[in-house]
């Protein structure tokens, strides 16, 4: 006879079943087993209230979700830069600290202390690695001069100028320097260290997040960049479907 584990998330239900299944653990199949363990870390995680761990490459790629979308943010401000809508620059100042704050002074700085060494150990895309610290060099320079600029760019012409200029070599670079290291940087880091190595990135990772920002702070991030997102008028994803 085969017992079909109950599907409900409900905790007594659960118990319930649980303990059919201990009563004649003899008759239960491989999918029955597999369905339990599955169950029973849903429950484990709701009796903990600990979250689910995120991996290395998976921490990074949704901080580049963030960079991305500072990219647009950008290039909403250069939008309405050229067709001379009155909008307050601040908006593109706060975009910039977050990425002086976020990528350049966290994200980066993470990749470039765990990341980037275990390449260069391993002899694996050395060249890669080198283009892309670069890139993490001269970006900073770019965020810095973003933030130098904006102030001044609602009344001062030349300032205005130099600013779209920089906010497009930022994107310029950016965009293609996030889809390397999403394609073919991060799936492979599992290849240049041990489980050991990973588990502790994930963990130092979390850790230097958490000391930098608080409990949360990638989703307290991601809100900072919503309400940008608002006030510069592109936070209805609907308004960028073709018609």
């Amino acid at each position: 006879m085969q017992i079909t584990m109950p599907r409900k998330r409900d905790l007594l239900l659960f118990g319930s079943a649980v303990a059919a299944a201990l009563a004649a653990p003899a008759v239960l199949t491989r999918p029955a087993l597999a369905e339990e363990k599955g169950v029973g870390e849903k429950l484990k995680k709701i009796v903990t209230g600990k979250k689910e761990e995120v991996t290395p490459p998976e921490d990074l790629m949704r901080e580049h979700g963030v960079l991305d979308r500072v990219l647009l943010l950008y290039e909403a401000g250069i939008r309405k830069f050229s067709s001379n809508e009155d909008f307050d620059p601040a908006l593109i100042t706060q975009s910039a600290e977050i990425i002086r704050d976020f990528i350049n002074n966290y994200h980066e700085k993470s990749e470039e202390e765990y990341v980037f060494p275990r390449f260069r150990e391993a002899g694996k895309l050395v060249t890669l690695v080198d283009s892309l610290l670069r890139q993490h060099e001269a970006g900073r320079r770019i965020t810095q001069t973003i933030i130098r600029l904006a102030p001044s760019s609602r009344a001062n012409a030349d300032d205005r100028k130099q600013l779209i200029a920089s906010i497009q070599s930022f994107i310029t670079m950016y965009r293609p320097h996030a889809a390397r290291e999403d394609t073919d940087l991060f799936p492979k880091l599992k290849d240049v260290v041990s489980s050991n190595e990973y588990d502790a990135m994930a963990e130092a990772f979390e850790k230097k997040e958490r000391e930098l920002f608080g409990a949360d702070g990638f989703e307290k991030m991601a809100a900072r960049v919503a309400q940008l997102e608002q006030q510069m008028g592109i936070h209805d994803l609907n308004q960028f479907t073709p018609r």
